[in-house]
């Protein structure tokens, strides 16, 4: 076909806004053999838009696993609590205690408190879950754990912790533990989750702390009063379970009975 009478365009080639193509034309690929195509390297990978498919497929993963849990309690504590420190018996006591009220027990997967949680809760036959991140120094999975989802990223798991729980209980810990429980307070706080009770385990443990956002935050005036009210203190398992399932785990196994 030959170019209008007047045009200046030559008659082979495309028309304005043509997705142009040459037959054995030099460098030009179609977009199927750019995919087709074996990479060269793993470069592509380390990209943000790979980054956000990756991202994408944490939060498929985790909801995929985690959506017929049932009510469930996360419970909190270091990677460094070895087994025979009272805080292992407790997180022991603590998942045993909250598999026999109904409930289901999410740790962070990992040693020391976590670990106790999970071996209490598989123990007592209930459901054990882990949600695991990747870490320089993280040792995987412990060994009681039923069910585990792996994480590249804080956010995506952080988000399991709280949407798939009804409560949290928050045995004493570091700088991990800490980010966890002041993240579910300012959820708290700013009315993103309602009805949920977190409960921290050792009073004496966690009195610096408390005394503290009392002397300096509230003092100030850059927290209010009320934001002690948002957690609760226990000292026994016992405690802490009761504490915990007075929340929306309970109110959800209520309904689930009647």
């Amino acid at each position: 076909m030959s170019a209008p009478t007047g045009s200046s365009r030559p008659a082979n080639s495309p028309l304005p806004g043509s997705g142009a193509w040459r037959k054995n034309g030099a460098n030009h690929q179609t977009a199927d053999a750019k995919l087709l195509e074996t990479p060269r390297s793993s470069a592509f990978t380390h990209t943000d838009p790979w980054r956000v498919m990756r991202i994408q497929s944490e939060f498929v993963q985790g909801f995929d696993a985690l959506a017929d849990i049932g009510p469930a309690i996360s419970v909190f504590g270091s990677a460094r609590t070895k087994p025979d420190s009272p805080y292992y018996i407790t997180g022991m006591e603590v998942g045993r205690r909250l598999v026999e009220a109904g409930v289901a027990v999410i740790t962070g997967g990992g040693p020391g408190s976590m670990e106790a949680a999970n071996r209490g809760a598989a123990e007592a036959g209930g459901l054990s879950i882990g949600l695991g991140i990747e870490l320089p120094f993280e040792q995987g999975m412990n060994e009681w754990v039923g069910l585990g989802v792996d994480f590249r990223y804080f956010f995506a798991r952080k988000t399991m912790f709280v949407k798939y729980a009804q409560g949290f209980v928050v045995l004493p810990g570091g700088l991990g533990t800490l980010d966890e429980l002041f993240e579910a307070m300012v959820l708290v706080q700013t009315g993103k989750v309602s009805s949920f009770p977190i409960v921290l385990v050792d009073k004496n443990f966690w009195a610096p702390l408390l005394d503290w956002i009392r002397s300096a935050m509230v003092t100030e005036g850059l927290v209010s009063p009320g934001a002690l009210d948002i957690f609760s203190l226990a000292d026994t398992a016992e405690e802490a379970v009761a504490l915990v399932m007075a929340g929306k785990a309970g109110e959800q196994l209520a309904a689930q009975e009647s």
